[in-house]
C-alpha cells in the first residue's frame, strides 16, 4: 500500500518540487509517469536531467525531485509499483509562470505636444496565467484602461496588453506614471514606468523697460521664454523689419517716435516652431505732421476747407489760426471757411500742442479770387518846383490785367507822357503802381488822380489828391458827389471833392466812369 502519494501541487516555474510516493515493503520496480509517459525504470531518469528519485530505497520512498520547474513540467504525474500492479492517485502539477517585465512603449520618457491627449501602451508578456494589468499615477490607480489578451502558441502562456487614455488637462509635464502586471506567480506584481515630457512651443513675454519714455532715451527690451525642448534662436524685428545686429534675448535702442506705431517683436524658436509676440512703446514725442496743409486758392463766395493731421504723444491739441490773429478757428483737423470774402485772404497757421513735450506749426496761405482791392493814401504829398511820386497799392486775385491812372482828360497805363511816367512793381503782397510827375506846378495840387485796376472778375478804383508839402489845401464852395465801383454794388464808397475843378477835371472824371461801365 501506499504511505505517501503525490498530491496536486502549483509551483512557480524556476522553483524546486518534490512530489512524494511511499510503498513500505515493496521492493519491486516503481515508475514515475508524466501524462502517461514513464520517465525511466526505476531510479533511472537518465533522459531528465533535472529530474530525480530520492528517498531511501529500503524503506520503500520514492520522491521526484524536479530542480528549477519548467512550463513543460506542467503535468498529470502518477507513482507506479509494477509488480505490486498498483498506481498512485494522479497528481496535477500546475507551473506557474510569472509575466516578463512589463513595457511601456516609448519609454522611459514619453514625449507629447502641449494639447495633445497622452495614449499609454503597457505589454507583459508570456505569463501563465495572463497578466493583470493596473495604471498608477500619485500613488492613486488610473481607471478606465482597456485591456487584450494574446494566447501564444503553446497554448499554455499569454501576453496582456493594456491602453491608457489621458485628456490633456489631467497631465502635466514631469508626472511619473507606472504599469504594474501581476498574476499568482508574482502576486506583489512586477512594474515599469515613464515619465510625462510636455513639450510645446516658447512660452513668450516682452518687457519693455522704462516706459513711457521720453523720445530720444534708452529702451531696454527683454524677451523671457519658456520651451520645452529648449529655445534654439531669437530673431528680433521692428514694424516687420529683421534686426539683424540683435541675436539674444535682450534688445536696447535709443527709442524716437516711430516706435510708439511701429512694434517690436521678438520671435523665439525651438524644435516645434517659433512663437512671435510684439510690443509698442509708450515713447513721448512732440507734434509730427501726418497729413501736411495745402494753400487754397478759390473764387470769391466759395468755401475753403483746409485739412491738417498731427501725431503726438500724449494726446495733442490742434489749433487753426489766422497769422496776426488771436481767434480760434478751429480745433480739429479740419477748418473751413465758409463763402470766403477778400478780405479772408492770407496766411493760417495749423498748430499742435503736446502739454509738456512740444509744439508744431504750420502755415498755409489762402488765395481768394475776386475783383481788385486797391487801397491807398487818398491824399499824398510832394514839394512845388520838385519831381512828385503818387502810388496805389493793388491787391489782385488773379493779377490785374490792367491798371491805368487817369486825371482830366488823360489816361496813362504804363510808360511816359510828357511830364508824367506809370511803373508798375509786383511784389509778394501785391503790385504797386506809381505815377510820377516831374517838376510839379500849382496845378497838380489841384488835380483829381485815379488808379483803376481790373481783372477777370472786376474792377476796383481809388481817387487821390496830391498836397503840397508843408501847406494846406482848403475847400469852398458846393462838392460833387463820386462813387468808387468795389467788390460789390452794395459796397460802394463815396468821395467828396470840392466844386471849383475846371471843365477838364469833369470830362476826365467822366471818361473814367465810362470805362468802368
Amino acid at each position: 500500500m501506499f504511505s505517501q502519494q503525490p498530491q496536486d501541487l502549483v509551483v512557480v516555474a524556476g522553483q524546486p518540487v518534490t512530489l512524494p510516493c511511499t510503498i513500505p515493503s515493496y521492493h519491486g520496480v516503481v515508475l514515475w509517469i508524466k501524462d502517461g509517459l514513464a520517465l525511466g525504470v526505476g531510479r533511472d531518469l537518465s533522459g531528465y536531467p533535472r529530474y530525480t528519485v530520492i528517498g531511501d530505497h529500503s524503506s520503500g520512498e520514492h520522491h521526484l525531485r524536479i530542480q528549477r520547474v519548467e512550463l513543460m513540467d506542467d503535468a498529470v504525474f502518477e507513482c507506479q509499483a509494477v509488480q505490486a500492479a498498483m498506481r498512485s492517485r494522479p497528481a496535477r502539477l500546475t507551473v506557474l509562470v510569472p509575466p516578463e517585465d512589463p513595457v511601456i512603449s516609448g519609454g522611459p520618457v514619453v514625449s507629447l505636444r502641449a494639447g495633445d491627449p497622452l495614449n499609454l501602451t503597457c505589454h507583459a508578456d508570456n505569463a501563465k496565467p495572463a497578466a493583470s494589468i493596473i495604471w498608477i499615477r500619485n500613488g492613486e490607480v488610473l481607471n478606465g484602461a482597456m485591456y487584450a489578451k494574446t494566447l501564444l502558441r503553446d497554448g499554455r502562456r499569454e501576453s496582456t496588453i493594456s491602453m491608457l487614455y489621458l485628456s490633456p488637462s489631467i497631465i502635466e509635464t514631469g508626472q511619473q506614471i507606472i504599469c504594474r502586471a501581476s498574476n499568482k506567480a508574482v502576486p506583489n506584481g512586477k512594474e515599469t514606468s515613464v515619465t510625462i515630457d510636455i513639450q510645446h512651443l516658447p512660452l513668450v513675454n516682452l518687457s519693455v523697460d522704462p516706459q513711457p519714455v521720453l523720445e530720444g532715451n534708452l529702451v531696454k527690451f527683454h524677451c523671457s521664454a519658456k520651451a520645452n525642448p529648449p529655445v534654439t534662436l531669437y530673431r528680433w524685428a521692428k514694424g516687420g523689419n529683421i534686426i539683424n545686429e540683435v541675436s539674444g534675448d535682450t534688445y536696447e535702442v535709443i527709442v524716437d517716435h516711430s516706435f510708439f506705431t511701429d512694434p517690436v517683436s521678438c520671435e523665439v524658436t525651438n524644435a516645434l516652431g517659433s512663437t512671435n509676440i510684439s510690443r509698442n512703446v509708450d515713447v513721448y514725442f512732440g507734434p509730427r505732421m501726418a497729413a501736411e496743409p495745402q494753400s487754397l486758392q478759390v473764387d470769391l463766395g466759395s468755401d475753403a476747407v483746409f485739412n491738417c493731421a498731427w501725431t503726438g504723444n500724449p494726446s495733442l491739441t490742434i489749433v487753426w489760426m489766422k497769422r496776426g490773429s488771436g481767434v480760434v478757428l478751429s480745433n480739429e483737423n479740419l477748418l473751413t471757411l465758409k463763402s470766403v470774402r477778400q478780405e479772408d485772404a492770407g496766411k493760417y497757421v495749423c498748430r499742435a500742442v503736446v502739454p509738456r513735450v512740444g509744439a508744431g506749426e504750420k502755415e498755409v496761405s489762402l488765395t481768394v479770387n475776386g475783383p481788385p482791392t486797391i487801397s491807398s493814401t487818398q491824399t499824398q504829398q510832394a514839394l512845388h518846383g520838385e519831381k512828385g511820386q503818387i502810388k496805389c497799392f493793388i491787391r489782385s486775385t488773379p493779377p490785374p490785367d490792367r491798371i491805368a491812372w487817369s486825371w482830366k482828360e488823360t489816361v496813362l497805363e504804363s510808360g511816359t507822357s510828357g511830364r508824367y511816367t506809370v511803373e508798375t512793381v509786383n511784389t509778394d503782397d501785391g503790385v504797386i503802381s506809381t505815377l510820377t510827375m516831374s517838376n510839379i506846378v500849382p496845378a497838380d495840387f489841384q488835380t483829381i488822380y485815379n488808379c483803376t485796376a481790373w481783372n477777370s472778375f472786376g474792377s476796383d478804383t481809388e481817387i487821390i489828391r496830391l498836397k503840397e508839402q508843408g501847406g494846406s489845401q482848403g475847400s469852398t464852395g458846393s462838392t460833387f458827389l463820386f462813387f468808387k465801383s468795389g467788390q460789390h454794388k452794395d459796397d460802394s464808397r463815396e468821395e467828396r471833392c470840392p466844386l471849383h475843378y475846371d471843365r477838364a477835371v469833369m470830362y476826365s472824371v467822366i471818361y473814367r466812369l465810362l470805362n468802368l461801365m
